[in-house]
């Protein structure tokens, strides 16, 4: 306290003492060389930082921080992974960050390492999708939850990002306005990308990813917002297009009249003459559905559409907390999951399809793959 007085100017500790502001100090130079971590204080700056904004449950944060800790110095001493790259996706249901690493020293199939992953459930359609923006509350969860990406990042070191939002912020008639906040308050710079630039970039990241690239595919990935189709055809993208149709916009009766027929009209003109079309299924409801059958090829990592159909029978009746008492669902997941299934049973009847792939794929691994992409070119045109 006496050395606060000294090193405080009187008008500082005026301001403080008049705005009542809380004012912490923090030896991290000595905690740091106390439990092994030298002169880096950054590690220990950011966990005061998370445990006095209580962005995110600190016992949470303290997770990811050690986590941090192992993947800069653990298997390697002191030598920094080569890159790290980070992908944040503000969907309409939830937003996640997805951090990367990237060893170039590794071979191909070990090269690109899942750092870290977290999904917040903010839902900012259900706000989009009946009052036609982001309420004040949504916004302002959102841009401290952009806060704490923020210090994530810095904690795990990544050299490169890119922030994509997509239809919800796409649709609210307050979203560049938020975005143009957020990038002032946070640094993080946000954009808006439509859904061709979204199909686009999930079906690039699946097609580097399908051993088998042989045969006719359907890409399907459905979002809170909107669900984007791709046609594939022996790993050649024929097609793409996005519709207006997705969960939370379903479950906020936010479906424009017409825009299903719409979509049935289309893929039944594109596929005409197309033959034993199959679907790869994208997002995070697939992958629970293919969870929850019991008939399934967890080899192949494909669903017969039969066993798609049981699983929603079984749903369908229930109420969403029934789903979450039953399955083990998450709250957020147990109302969007029924709507997921109906927008991929409707595609598979149009397309005639009998299975249903799933693989763990979405538009945060389509990010970095581009952002990697991106890097690795401006390496060749530099040599």
């Amino acid at each position: 306290k006496e050395e606060l007085d000294e090193k405080l100017p009187a008008k500082m500790k005026k301001y403080i003492a008049k705005n009542n502001i809380n004012f912490y100090t923090i030896n991290a130079v000595k905690i740091a060389q106390e439990i092994g971590l030298g002169g880096r204080i950054n590690m220990i700056m950011q966990a005061a930082f998370f445990k006095l904004a209580n962005i995110i449950p600190v016992d949470e944060a303290i997770k990811y921080l050690k986590e941090a800790v192992v993947t800069s110095y653990g298997k390697k001493g002191e030598k920094v992974v080569n890159m790290n790259y980070a992908a944040i996706d503000i969907g309409s249901n939830a937003v996640r960050l997805l951090i990367k690493s990237i060893d170039r020293e590794a071979v191909q199939e070990k090269k690109i390492k899942k750092v870290m992953m977290l999904r917040v459930p903010l839902r900012l359609g259900f706000d989009v999708f009946s009052i036609g923006e982001l309420s004040e509350k949504k916004a302002d969860k959102l841009r401290r939850l952009m806060k704490a990406f923020r210090q994530l990042m810095k904690i795990y070191d990544v050299d490169d990002y890119r922030a994509c939002a997509t239809s919800a912020m796409r649709d609210a008639r307050n979203g560049r306005t938020i975005i143009k906040k957020i990038e002032k308050d946070t640094g993080i710079r946000i954009e808006i990308i439509d859904g061709q630039e979204e199909a686009r970039m999930i079906y690039n990241n699946h097609i580097e990813c399908m051993e088998d690239r042989l045969g006719n595919y359907m890409y399907v990935d459905v979002g809170g917002g909107s669900t984007e189709i791709n046609l594939l055809t022996n790993g050649e993208l024929v097609w793409s297009v996005s519709y207006n149709i997705g969960t939370v916009r379903m479950l906020s009766n936010a479906v424009k009249e017409g825009t299903w027929q719409q979509m049935e009209e289309e893929l039944m003109k594109v596929t005409e003459g197309v033959a034993a079309i199959n679907i790869i299924g994208s997002g995070g409801n697939i992958n629970k559905l293919f969870r929850l059958a019991d008939k399934k090829d967890k080899k192949l990592q494909r669903l017969p559409v039969s066993s798609l159909q049981t699983v929603y029978d079984v749903l369908k009746p229930l109420t969403p907390e029934e789903r979450v008492e039953a399955f083990s669902l998450k709250q957020d997941r147990a109302d969007v999951i029924v709507p997921a299934a109906e927008i991929f049973l409707k595609i598979a009847e149009v397309v005639h399809a009998e299975y249903i792939y799933v693989p763990v794929i979405g538009l945060s691994d389509g990010i970095i793959d581009n952002l990697y992409a991106k890097s690795l070119e401006k390496e060749m045109k530099a040599e």
